[in-house]
């Protein structure tokens, strides 16, 4: 990150904030998430992206101040649930298809998470909005499938495994390319949840 990249300074002709449409501010934050999986959160700059998006560095600077405030937009702006429409009436079958999911895009939230995995520790805006944005909405999600479950009388409330769910299903996500060099993939995941998360559970 350049210095310019950290710090801009204020002038009257930068204080306000640019008009631009929803449309075109996507595809600045697509861009953004584009150069964060390919080349790492080090090697995006304002500079490249105002190159790759055809725009001016100042239209930049004028809607975002630096580059972690702009990448933080840009993560927010790629929050998405893709647990929160399954509702089978059946827990295990919930958490395959919330396994099966979470493979579908495996690749880019892993790529995603491996890209900003030193960048998160150290500012505290892009920590927060990584959890907004990739974390906390799917395991809200995966809680309320577990919580559904425990309504039915599938599972006991007090099921000691219950609060790990979230952390096996999203670790592995995480683990498998560190571990295996492969990404955990749909099928993977389903054959995982079927082997380990189900048992503790006590389901079929």
């Amino acid at each position: 990150m350049t210095s310019q990249d950290a710090v801009r300074p204020e002038t009257a002709g930068t204080s306000r904030r640019s008009k631009i449409t929803p449309e075109r501010e996507q595809e600045f934050f697509d861009a953004v998430l584009e150069q964060l999986r390919s080349c790492g959160y080090d090697a995006v700059t304002m500079e490249g992206i105002a190159a790759s998006t055809r725009c001016s560095k100042s239209t930049l600077y004028r809607q975002w101040k630096t580059k972690p405030q702009f990448v933080a937009a840009a993560l927010r702006s790629n929050s998405r649930v893709r647990f929160a429409d399954i509702d089978t009436g059946s827990l295990a079958e919930d958490l395959r298809r919330a396994a099966a999911a979470a493979g579908e895009g495996a690749g880019k939230d892993t790529g995603l998470l491996q890209a900003l995995g030193h960048a998160v520790m150290q500012d505290p805006e892009l920590k927060c909005a990584l959890r907004e944005a990739l974390v906390e909405p799917e395991i809200a999600a995966l809680r309320a499938i577990l919580a559904r479950g425990v309504d039915r009388g599938e599972v006991p409330a007090g099921h000691p495994a219950l609060e790990y769910v979230p952390a096996q299903l999203f670790g592995m996500l995480r683990m498998r390319p560190v571990l295996e060099g492969k990404q955990a993939d749909a099928a993977y995941l389903v054959r995982f949840v079927e082997a380990v998360v189900l048992p503790a559970l006590g389901l079929p």
